[in-house]
């Protein structure tokens, strides 16, 4: 099968190989999965990069897709499925391949409403997002939240997840929202980041309260901003940090604030853990009560090398999904 792959780490354009390799054989316990369509996530040009200390190599990269079994259980051979993992692309081979070996138990049926490319695209950004708004900040029936990189696979799903709870959501974002983007995403408050004075406008929109949850998919120069935009009792997720990693904040005022901190790092859920949130999530998006990430293009295996460049100097524009004729 052909496949991408790198043999050592560095800069993508210089490591990425698109290599032909056997087959993967699935175990007792396993299923071949024919991909069609795999995206492309910032976490796997970083793996590249060498940005996470339990890759093995060499390896191939991509830790979401949907496809079709095609071995490994009689029952199940046909089935279109989705999947994601923590591990997959770091320690056992990813989705960036024609085929992929997985844990039967993580070949979850994807919803019907959405294509491949769609199925592929929910995957990393929207388990993320579940797992910090959800099941750690645990965001309540009417609060309010502000996300930070709200254009973005993740913040744009943690916005879409709020809504469901009819919570109000302020979106902070570098470029300029325009309203049709704000309406599609449920946005209440658009806030440009380099432009607003965003704790002063969170807390004019609270009636100066502050908001009940942030979820910051920023950090570095925003993270003290987005922590300041709290209330008492709030609860902050992040899930990086851009430029500098090293943040500062007032001790004093953060205890008396009562506020939480929480971080979210996916790479820590395997296959498994992954399809279990992928199941939760899916009757809304049957439903059609949550839409996927926009997906900006799709790309062959051989323009996929490109594509990562796009992703790791920052001039691609939302998600890019990679996808196989069949």
């Amino acid at each position: 099968m052909k496949a991408l792959r790198f043999n050592k780490f560095g800069n993508p354009a210089e490591v990425l190989r698109i290599e032909e390799v056997p087959d993967p054989l699935p175990g007792s316990e396993e299923v071949l999965v024919k991909v069609h369509a795999a995206s492309l996530n910032p976490s796997d040009v970083k793996n590249v990069q060498g940005k996470f200390a339990d890759t093995t190599l060499p390896r191939i990269p991509g830790r979401d897709f949907a496809g079709v079994i095609a071995a490994g259980d009689r029952e199940m051979m046909g089935q279109k499925i989705w999947a994601a993992g923590g591990d997959i692309g770091f320690t056992r081979d990813g989705s960036q391949a024609e085929y992929i070996v997985i844990p039967k138990k993580a070949a979850r049926p994807m919803p019907k409403s959405l294509s491949m490319s769609e199925a592929a695209a929910v995957g990393i950004s929207y388990i993320t997002a579940y797992l910090g708004l959800v099941e750690k900040a645990g965001l309540k029936d009417g609060e309010t939240l502000l996300v930070t990189g709200a254009t973005g696979g993740v913040g744009s799903s943690a916005a879409k997840l709020a809504k469901l709870k009819s919570a109000r959501v302020i979106a902070v974002d570098r470029r300029a929202m325009d309203p049709e983007q704000a309406r599609r995403l449920g946005i209440d408050l658009a806030l440009n980041s380099e432009s607003d004075d965003i704790v002063s406008r969170a807390k004019e929109f609270t009636d100066g309260k502050g908001v009940d949850v942030v979820f910051d998919c920023v950090g570095g120069p925003l993270f003290e901003t987005a922590l300041n935009s709290l209330g008492v009792g709030g609860r902050q997720v992040n899930i990086t940090s851009v430029g500098d990693r090293r943040v500062c904040f007032d001790l004093l005022d953060f205890y008396h604030r009562q506020i939480t901190l929480f971080g979210i790092d996916t790479a820590k859920l395997d296959m498994v853990a992954c399809g279990n949130i992928l199941e939760s999530l899916r009757p809304w998006f049957e439903d059609s009560r949550l839409t996927p990430p926009q997906i900006s293009r799709t790309c062959s295996l051989g323009e996929l090398i490109g594509a990562y460049r796009q992703v790791a100097d920052g001039t691609a524009k939302g998600k890019i999904v990679l996808t196989f004729e069949r």
